[in-house]
Formats: C-alpha cells, structure tokens, sequence
C-alpha cells in the first residue's frame, strides 16, 4: 500500500510539473486551457446585441401537430445526451420547448463550430450592402497579406465551400505553441489564420477546417470598417428577433473574434436562425439576407455534394462523415436522412440546428459536449413524425 501511494504521489507531481511547464512555456494558452476545465471562456466576451424579440407562436398541447409520444422520445434522447435545450418548430408554431434541470431560455451555450453557418450569411448580405464586390472576388483583395503569393488566387467562394487549399494545423493538445492551440486559445489569431501557406491549388479538394471561417471574418472587419460584432448584430442578429449573444476575441489587445467557432447565443436565437433559412432570408416581411443567397449556402459544392457555404446538407449518406485529411474526426449518421432536403449546422459535440424545408420543420440542440451524437436518430424521428408538403 505504503509502495502505490508513493507512485501516485510521483504521479501527481508529474502532472503537477507537467502543468506548470505548459502554463509557463505559454501563459496565455496555459491559463485558458485551465480556465475551460473550470467552465471558462479561451477569450474575451464581446456582446452582440440582439432586437426587439420574435414572437414565436407555441402550440397549445391539444393542438400539436407532432404526436405527444414522439416528443418524448426526442426529448429522453436529448437527455441522453446531456443536453441543455431542445427546441422543435413545425409548421408554424413551436412544438417543444424543453429545457434540461440547470438551463432555461436565458442560457447562451457555446454552440461551436454552428457559428461557420452564420459566418456565410453575413457574408451574402455583406455582398448585398456592396461591402464586398462578388463572391468570386479574390480574397486577396481584402486580404493584402495574400497579394504576393498563391493564396491570391483563393476565391471568397472557396473558402465559404471549404476548398480554398489553405493549409491548416493538425491537432495538437500537446504543445501549447502550436498553431492548432493558438488558433484555438490563443492571444493573436489573425496572425496564425493570416500566416497559413497554400497546401493544394484552390478549388482542388474539400477540406473542412477553421482557417477559412477565420480569415473571412477578418476580411468582413476589414471590408465593413466594422468590428465583427457590431456588423453581426446590425446586419443580422438584431434583425431576425435573436437575443443578445456574445462572441469571443481573442485577447483584449488585439479584440478579434474567433468566427470559426465561439457565438454563445440562447436556443431561441439558433431558431430564429433556422427560420431564416426556412423562409428564404425573410424575418418580418423584411428580406434580411437575400432569396438567392439563401439558395446559393445550401447548393452543393463541386468537392462535397453534402456540404455549401459553411452548411451541411444531406445530399449523400455516408455514415461515418469526413471532416478533412488530416483528423481522424468524424460524425456518425446511423442511416440516410428521412428526406432529401436536410440543411444543417454543425457544432462539435451534437450542437445542431436541422431544417428540413419540404417538413417545414426546424430542430434545435445545444448542450453539453455529445460525443456519441447521432445524426440521424433526432432527425429523423421527427422528420418521420410530421408529413412532407
């Protein structure tokens, strides 16, 4: 006994030691990955103000149009997976809305990787406004730092369809100097983001990654002359009945936001998001991103015919789907969608917002990390649940 207490007490000197080397070797990502472990942000919070709020039509419980029993079933699985909210619109009204013991609408849960999807939108209306010329322009033309190399050949389009050929970092948990964990925590992202070389030529290959999203949030600062949340929340957020969000910046020096991931928004908001798609960039009766934009994110790219502008779609069934080639990640789907016209964001660890057109149906998940997340099993069940129209 007296023998394994040494070695655990080695043991934690070891982790003890090992910790402190990270936190010393780079304070900045060293304290934020101690700070995630206690629920903490890996930045600063930057507000986006949200509008007047949406008034959403509930169904009365005698007048669902999804039967009681399915709803149970969504909601045990949501439960399941530890969630937070569970959120389910069909056909003009809301269903369900159901928060998990610990959460209510007032919760801003960090939704991931779901903020890409809202990425492509600013970027429509920012063509709209006539901020950015085309969505064939070089992005180069905003970025300078790419004007001498092969990155001025990227297209604005091919970024937004994940096919720029921008080089990204694997993972790597390990060392704190990586790109991978300063683009993740870090304290100057732009710098990181900006510097990434060309891997593959431009519209070559599909490879989902963070350098992308990133770098179009800064040329949206730049071609805006507008701080990131301040044009989200004029441009977008305030105007569809979303409540107040925050992002997250990188460092209160340099304040850039990680537009690769990081919106805390309530489930509310996401829907008021689904609904937009739902009904073709109209909140309102305003045209708040335009019709054919709103066709163009969920178009097939040429590389990934389940993938548009920063959306997933369920255009092919694969069941473990691929994300990029160089992490093993993937996400399970345990059978095709139940109808062909699935749209999706997708935030690491089962944050999904799934519209579905032809069921006008939208369903909305935030909660705690789900590792096991299923694709297929939420979806599905309510797709089955309500009829096509």
């Amino acid at each position: 006994m007296r023998i394994v207490k040494r070695l655990l007490a080695a043991l934690l000197v070891l982790v003890i030691g090992a910790s402190a080397a990270l936190y010393l070797a780079e304070p900045v990502v060293g304290g934020r990955m101690f700070g995630l472990a206690l629920g903490r942000e890996p930045g600063v919070a930057e507000r986006v103000p949200g509008g007047p709020p949406a008034a959403v039509p509930v169904a009365a419980p005698d007048a669902r149009t999804i039967d009681a029993a399915v709803l149970d079933q969504a909601v045990a699985y949501g439960a399941e997976q530890k969630s937070h909210a569970l959120l389910v619109w069909h056909d003009g009204a809301l269903q369900l809305e159901h928060y998990y013991p610990g959460f209510g609408p007032e919760t801003r849960t960090s939704t991931q990787s779901m903020h890409k999807s809202v990425v492509a939108l600013l970027v429509g209306i920012a063509i709209r406004d006539g901020f950015i010329g085309s969505v064939d322009d070089p992005a180069a033309r905003y970025i300078t730092e790419w004007a001498g190399d092969g990155r001025a050949g990227i297209t604005i389009r091919q970024m937004l369809q994940q096919q720029s050929g921008l080089g990204f970092p694997p993972l790597n948990y390990w060392n704190p100097r990586s790109d991978f964990l300063q683009v993740m925590m870090g304290g100057d992202v732009a710098r990181v983001a900006l510097a990434q070389p060309l891997e593959d030529e431009p519209g070559s290959r599909f490879d989902y990654n963070n350098i992308n999203p990133q770098v179009l949030g800064i040329l949206l600062e730049r071609a805006t002359g507008k701080r990131y949340a301040d044009y989200l929340s004029q441009a977008l957020w305030s105007r569809i009945g979303a409540d107040e969000a925050y992002v997250v910046l990188d460092s209160g020096e340099r304040r850039e936001a990680r537009t690769f991931c990081c919106i805390n928004a309530t489930a509310r908001s996401w829907l008021q998001v689904g609904l937009l798609h739902l009904n073709g960039g109209v909140y309102g009766g305003q045209q708040v991103a335009p019709a054919q934009w709103m066709r163009d994110v969920v178009t097939p790219s040429p590389r990934n015919p389940d993938y548009g502008y920063y959306t997933w779609l369920g255009t092919e069934y694969h069941e473990q789907r691929a994300y990029n080639k160089k992490a093993g990640t993937t996400a399970y789907h345990s059978e095709p969608f139940a109808a062909p016209d699935v749209i999706y964001f997708d935030g690491f660890g089962g944050q999904r917002v799934y519209i579905v057109p032809s069921h006008r149906l939208v369903i909305v998940r935030t909660g705690d990390l789900a590792l096991e997340w299923d694709d297929a099993r939420l979806a599905n069940l309510l797709i089955r649940a309500t009829p096509a129209q």
